[in-house]
């Protein structure tokens, strides 16, 4: 099949293994090169570095001006993250020997790269709500709520692998597919943002 090297379980183990690397992502040392991994890579390592970020943003003991630092790099990091998606997408149909779909294949309405993006942070989420089942500082009912919690993570991941399998192996079949969604994220184009290019300053949000 045209997708095997981007099976469900080949991202979930890339994603759990670079999550518990200390400091993966801090550093901008590709493990891949070229082909789709590059990008699902540069996907992972947004939302990781997003994660860091958007707790870091919720401080209270620290100067403003570090809170907007925060704030202006989760906005870089989401847009680098949306590229990414998009760029996933690219890489998977414009594959040689793609696929013929058949007339009365589904459209699927959400992509394979969206749902890479997904299992991304849905190893974030088990990850760090592990961690929360292994403190000792914390209550037991704490501790009870947070492994309810991972269990549902763990199934909600489990089911999207299977989703994710299913759409590429329907696509491959030509019973399935999807087409690549552009984010057109207006609010960071300084062309579009009224706020960048002068003209919302002065005047209130409709």
């Amino acid at each position: 099949m045209i997708f095997d090297d981007v099976a469900a379980e080949a991202i979930r183990a890339f994603h759990d293994r670079t999550v518990r690397e200390p400091g993966w992502g801090k550093d901008d040392s590709p493990e891949f090169d070229a082909g789709v991994w590059r990008f699902i890579e540069r996907n992972h390592r947004c939302n990781v570095l997003l994660w860091l970020e958007e707790d870091q943003a919720r401080r209270t003991d620290v100067a403003d001006r570090e809170i907007a630092a925060n704030k202006r790099a989760i906005d870089r990091y989401n847009q680098a993250r949306n590229d990414a998606i998009e760029n996933i997408d690219e890489s998977l149909l414009s594959r040689p020997g793609g696929v013929r779909r058949r007339d009365d294949a589904r459209r699927n309405s959400e992509t394979a790269g969206a749902i890479i993006d997904r299992l991304s942070i849905l190893s974030l989420k088990v990850f760090h709500m592990g961690l929360q089942t292994e403190r000792r500082d914390a209550s037991a009912e704490h501790v009870d709520t947070c492994r309810a919690r991972l269990s549902r993570l763990t199934e909600q991941r489990r089911d999207l692998m299977e989703s994710l399998d299913a759409l590429l192996r329907e696509t491959a079949a030509g019973t399935a597919w999807f087409k690549i969604y552009r984010q057109f994220k207006m609010y960071n184009d300084p062309t579009m943002n009224p706020y960048l290019y002068g003209k919302g300053k002065n005047s209130e949000a409709p």
